[in-house]
């Protein structure tokens, strides 16, 4: 019935609106008819275990329930469940009757869009990145968080896929060396899991298990209208929907790190944390994607024995190991290191700090954006005494969140009173890494002329006036000598290369 359905669809006739070109696309759960406006996507009466499409009632309901999950980030690309009518030789979108199946319909859009082909040919930009930050930050902070006697929403349910994948890779292995780094990996995941099994249990308990998207990578990403748009989220499994947020977003930086996007992946983690402020889940971002690479690496073994030409089946061997060696890198031993920058605002600090972010994989505090989360007040006393030092306590809290999750940091703040560095150096000194203060210096004239600039684009965090600026540059206290012995001075009007940058402050910190 299915191919006489998808064979009758290729007819024009059948279609209430203009054609212009059919085109049929054929995966292992459906087939997607392209129309030229129009797509129609159709669930193949399947069984594989993690789905069940067999039947004709869960088929309607699973494309309902793709619709509802969809729209909540594309509500412009699916449009609508639509009923088919007649018979499997004759069939009718939306006809009267009782329908013998059942097809979501989406508006078209074309394949090199989609950023997976935008990142092949090299266009993917950094604005592409944050936007992607902004919109799962957004969405992960709106979707509904899943009730707590939910059976998903325990710290056994998050880690039995971990333990899953294992399982279900160990018996596709041949060759010792696979079986050995699995053996490898399979220890430092249980000894992680023991260590983090109260953080998950926290996880559980302060609704970070939400509706998520499930399925997060530049595959299903695309752009219209020159907006980053995601779709395709999982809609047949809630085992794989209903997940910690931070899961779901290392599915996108282990996307990104795979295609050799190191620097994006670490920009996009910034741009998730900062709008999110779930500095919580850094402790468990490596964990999760070596999740997320060894499910990838799974899939591949399961394409392995399914395939008889040797020389694919070499490619196919050749993929898994490369996911595999990235889940062995997310648990190697990491470098870690505390820096802070020192200046004014609109001196530049944030964007000498990104450049760290991207070449070192720090993460970066911004003092701008953890001051307005923590006071949702006006911008006079967003500065006031009071505000700055609960900031700046906050900054020095996250930073040894994120240190002893085993990252390194970067804060980005003014740092112009000597006690605010001095505790930022006391949380060096406790976490046991190195310090160094990035002294950023531009002339007065440049920073004028970059507080404007950012006053009328109106997109920073940042509500510093000039006035700001300039009480700022009469209660600074200089750097002491000892400070100046721990620091790098920054001309960030000459900003140096980030090669130059990063060597500069390698020097400085032995390990990196």
């Amino acid at each position: 019935m299915s191919q006489a359905l998808i064979a009758a669809l290729q007819d024009p006739t059948r279609y209430p609106h203009p054609v212009h070109d059919i085109r049929v696309v054929e995966t292992h759960i459906s087939w997607v008819v392209l129309t030229g406006d129009y797509a129609y996507k159709i669930k193949k009466p399947v069984d594989f275990g993690f789905l069940d499409f067999t039947d004709r009632d869960a088929r309607r309901h699973f494309c309902e329930e793709e619709l509802r999950l969809n729209q909540r980030m594309a509500p412009g690309l699916y449009l609508e469940v639509v009923g088919i009518t007649g018979t499997p030789e004759s069939p009718v979108l939306g006809g009267d009757g009782e329908p013998f199946e059942y097809a979501l319909k989406m508006r078209e859009f074309p394949q090199s869009a989609l950023l997976a082909e935008v990142q092949a040919r090299g266009e993917l930009t950094d604005a592409h990145i944050d936007a992607l930050a902004a919109q799962i930050g957004r969405f992960h902070q709106q979707t509904p968080t899943v009730q707590p006697d939910h059976p998903l929403n325990t710290p056994q349910a998050i880690v039995a896929p971990m333990r899953q994948n294992f399982e279900q890779i160990r018996p596709l292995l041949s060759e010792d060396a696979d079986r050995v780094q699995l053996d490898a990996l399979e220890a430092w995941t249980e000894c992680a899991i023991r260590r983090l099994e109260p953080l998950l249990q926290a996880r559980c308990d302060q609704g970070f298990i939400r509706e998520c998207h499930g399925d997060l990578h530049l595959g299903n990403a695309t752009l219209i209208n020159g907006q980053v748009v995601l779709f395709d989220c999982i809609e047949f499994n809630e085992p794989f929907r209903l997940i910690d947020i931070a899961s779901d977003a290392a599915f996108l930086a282990m996307d990104l790190e795979d295609r050799g996007l190191r620097s994006q992946a670490r920009r996009f983690v910034n741009g998730w944390l900062e709008q999110t402020g779930d500095y919580q889940a850094l402790a468990l971002l490596n964990l999760y994607k070596a999740y997320r690479a060894l499910v990838r690496a799974k899939v591949n073994l399961f394409r392995l024995h399914q395939e008889q030409d040797g020389v694919q089946r070499a490619v196919i061997l050749r993929k898994y190991r490369s996911y595999a060696n990235l889940a062995e890198r997310y648990s190697a031993i990491p470098s870690r290191f505390l820096i802070i920058t020192h200046g004014v605002s609109a001196v530049g600090k944030s964007q000498v700090a990104l450049r760290l972010v991207e070449a070192l994989g720090a993460v970066r505090l911004r003092s701008d954006v953890e001051r307005k989360r923590l006071h949702q007040t006006g911008s006079d006393a967003l500065y006031s005494e009071a505000a700055s030092a609960a900031t700046y306590a906050r900054l020095h809290e996250l930073a040894g969140l994120a240190l002893q999750a085993g990252f390194p940091v970067v804060i980005d703040a003014t740092y112009l009173k000597q006690a605010q560095r001095a505790q930022a150096w006391q949380v060096a000194e406790a976490t046991g890494v190195p310090f160094l203060i990035l002294d950023c210096q531009a002339p007065d004239a440049v920073v004028r002329q970059w507080l404007a600039e950012r006053q009328a684009a109106g997109d920073d965090p940042s509500d510093a006036t000039l006035e700001v600026v300039q009480a700022q540059q009469a209660s600074r206290e200089p750097l002491s000598g000892e400070e100046q012995i721990h620091s790098v001075r920054i001309d960030t009007h000459q900003m140096v290369s980030v090669d130059e940058l990063v060597a500069g402050i390698r020097q400085r910190l032995p390990g990196f």
